[in-house]
């Protein structure tokens, strides 16, 4: 089966996590050495990885940090602090909650602090990785032949893959990828990857959604999310909300990557993270713009469930 890098963008070699640096996509593919928590946060909140990468770079971390010289339970608990504050969007706390809790048990138990938190995470990573390339076929399964596919952002390999499934299965596909402003992950990312599984692929502008739509030239959505509520709203890129609204109006279905969560109620109840201006006031690190401009960058948004026609989850517990 054809594999995305993007599809499991960090690995663990000789206590050191090397993480791709996906804001170098497609022009180099460049892994960064991690060591320790305090780079393990840094990687996240500087975007180096999205979504899922920034998932396994979390349960990654607590393999890195098994041997303190003090209290490894206590050591564990900091260090879902400090994951947990790392991206306030993200409900890192659901995963780091459940390592945190094994750690408490077996210190409680008298059993091996270490050994049990490396069985778990070792055994969710292997769990994850199962279960997503499982939903690869079942969106394969839903990606029909002579489909015109709209999607937005990144799905981190999986829709890449699931592409490739699909065409050897004899479907026909083409797919429209949004820029995905302001870090272009639609240009940089996703359509890179869909070229590499040889699918059809057309770059457009996110303000195009509208016009591709009235004119006749998709009839089906599919994006990920970063989080889910128990109501079946979900956040992802901001964008996606607007998207969902037009697919409603033009009787299109949506169709949403998920990972079910109870974490919060509904969407009203997500934190939605607002980022630095300057990432949508300069490019690859040079200002586009003149002085005393501002900017204003919710890096999310919520789409209601009742916008959605199906959601295909994945399971993320033990």
């Amino acid at each position: 089966m054809f594999e995305s890098p993007l599809f499991w963008p960090a690995y663990l070699k000789k206590n050191v996590l090397y993480v791709l640096d996906e804001t170098l996509v497609p022009e180099k593919l460049k892994y960064i050495p991690v060591k320790d928590a305090r780079q393990a946060v840094a990687v996240i909140r500087s975007m180096k990885t999205r979504a899922f990468g920034q998932f396994l770079v979390v349960l990654n971390t607590f393999l890195l940090e098994l041997n303190p010289k003090g209290d490894l339970l206590k050591h564990i608990k900091d260090v879902a602090g400090q994951l947990n504050n790392s991206r306030p969007t993200f409900p890192f706390a659901e995963v780091t909650g459940i390592i945190t809790g094994v750690a408490q048990k077996a210190s409680a138990n008298g059993g091996d602090v270490r050994a049990a938190v490396l069985k778990t995470v070792q055994g969710f990573l292997a769990g994850i990785r199962a279960r997503r390339l499982q939903r690869v076929q079942e969106i394969a399964e839903v990606i029909e032949d002579q489909d015109s596919i709209l999607t937005h952002c990144n799905v981190s390999g999986e829709l890449a893959m699931a592409a490739a499934a699909a065409q050897k299965q004899g479907k026909h596909v083409k797919f429209f990828a949004t820029e995905t402003r302001p870090y272009m992950q639609g240009a940089r990312l996703t359509v890179w990857e869909l070229q590499q599984a040889r699918a059809r692929v057309t770059l457009v502008a996110d303000s195009a959604v509208g016009s591709l739509m009235a004119d006749g030239l998709v009839n089906k959505v599919i994006i990920g999310s970063d989080r889910s509520a128990a109501n079946g709203d979900i956040a992802n890129k901001i964008g996606s909300y607007q998207i969902a609204v037009l697919a409603r109006e033009f009787d299109l279905p949506l169709i949403v990557l998920t990972q079910p969560s109870t974490g919060v109620a509904s969407g009203k109840d997500m934190p939605i993270e607002i980022r630095d201006e300057n990432e949508i006031l300069a490019f690859k690190g040079k200002k586009i713009f003149g002085p005393r401009r501002l900017g204003f960058y919710p890096g999310f948004d919520v789409v209601p469930h009742q916008l959605i026609t199906k959601a295909i989850a994945i399971h993320a517990g033990l």
